[in-house]
């Protein structure tokens, strides 16, 4: 089995740096919010893709895969108007668990994932008046597999942790894009080594790491200051995740539901918390219904300030802040599907796009959730 796979597929067992707590929150409402209907499938059944909501309203869905060591340089754009794919220029390679970026050039950074044999330092734009992808000649400072990456306020990119050759549980090097020069440079390094993990751009401009793993599962929440390109240790989580979901709310928080523990397949969590930026710690929330991890690392905020959790599951569940608990949406997508993506369009409405589900064979599905 060769590193690629072993992300994608079931890992081995690892030690829990923290286990749940004895604590047990309330499962999700039954009420229902907002609706989930299906939609146009895309041109290729993908997962491990990336979509980017550009300045036109489109969506690029990137790379991603078939199956296991069957990757995609193949791109198309999702019209919200006609409500129909079609294809646009092919990157330079495939690669499965990249970074997608809006710029405010409207040029997408496409950089990292795996490429069949082990991840990749490439870095290429996507440029939507052109469509065509075009390699850029910097790479980054490390090869990166699944890394996060998060806009700046300044502009420029915070790209963090991934798995590499020698370390496909994840490493801790973190460097930033340049958007003015086109270059990568080093920065930090994160405390711990990190893979599946998400990073949330809090209010003030700071970014939050949470979960993911190393050689082992990691509580251990970290902070990057752009100010001074470091990082530093915040709070921990109440239950070790990783391959789980981050969302800000409206009053600066950030919810981080579902994951899996050490047990990988067989330990899909429903807990959730919230990160408190002034009190740097977390506590416990109601529980989602439905256990799911391999999700989307982004929750999207809808314009009520509620957040939407969607993949490894048949139901798509809601988030509102104001009574800290989750609702279900009317109807299902069909399947729970693993490494989805989901994208807020422009008239509010999320685009969900496919995943696979208990095997490696991905979807060319599609689905729209519908505010209430």
């Amino acid at each position: 089995m060769n590193r690629p796979r072993l992300f994608f597929a079931s890992l081995a067992t690892m030690t829990l740096v923290l286990t749940a707590t004895a604590f047990r929150a309330p499962l999700a409402s039954t009420i229902r919010t907002g609706s989930v209907a299906s939609s146009t499938p895309m041109l290729e059944p993908r997962s491990g893709h990336t979509a980017t909501l550009l300045p036109d309203g489109k969506v690029l869905i990137a790379g991603g895969m078939r199956r296991n060591q069957d990757f995609y340089k193949s791109a198309e754009l999702f019209d919200p108007v006609t409500g129909k794919f079609q294809p646009t220029g092919d990157m330079s390679i495939g690669r499965v668990g990249q970074i997608a970026i809006l710029l405010r050039s409207g040029k997408v950074l496409i950089a990292g994932g795996w490429i069949g044999h082990g991840p990749t330092d490439s870095a290429e734009f996507y440029d939507p008046a052109t469509g065509k992808f075009t390699v850029l000649p910097s790479k980054m400072t490390s090869k990166r597999g699944r890394p996060s990456a998060t806009l700046l306020l300044d502009g420029d990119v915070l790209i963090a942790g991934g798995g590499d050759h020698d370390s496909p549980g994840g490493i801790a090097s973190a460097e930033v894009f340049h958007t003015a020069t086109f270059k990568f440079e080093s920065v930090g390094p994160m405390h711990f080594p990190r893979v599946a993990h998400t990073a949330t751009l809090l209010r003030d401009g700071r970014v939050l790491i949470v979960g993911g793993r190393g050689d082992e599962l990691n509580a251990i929440a970290e902070i990057y200051d752009p100010q001074t390109r470091h990082f530093s240790d915040t709070g921990r989580l109440i239950t070790a995740r990783y391959k789980h979901t981050a969302g800000l709310l409206p009053d600066g928080r950030v919810l981080v539901a579902g994951g899996s523990d050490e047990r990988d397949w067989s330990g899909n969590l429903t807990s959730a918390e919230i990160y408190d930026p002034k009190t740097g710690k977390f506590g416990a929330v109601c529980s989602l219904r439905d256990s799911r991890f391999k999700l989307p690392e982004e929750a999207v905020a809808l314009a009520s300030g509620k957040v939407l959790i969607a993949g490894g599951s048949k139901t798509v569940e809601v988030f509102d802040p104001a009574t800290s608990r989750f609702a279900v949406a009317s109807g299902e997508i069909s399947g729970p599907w693993h490494f989805m993506t989901e994208t807020k369009l422009a008239d509010g409405t999320i685009l969900l796009a496919g995943g696979y589900a208990n095997n490696d064979q991905a979807t060319a599905q599609t689905w729209i959730y519908k505010p209430e």
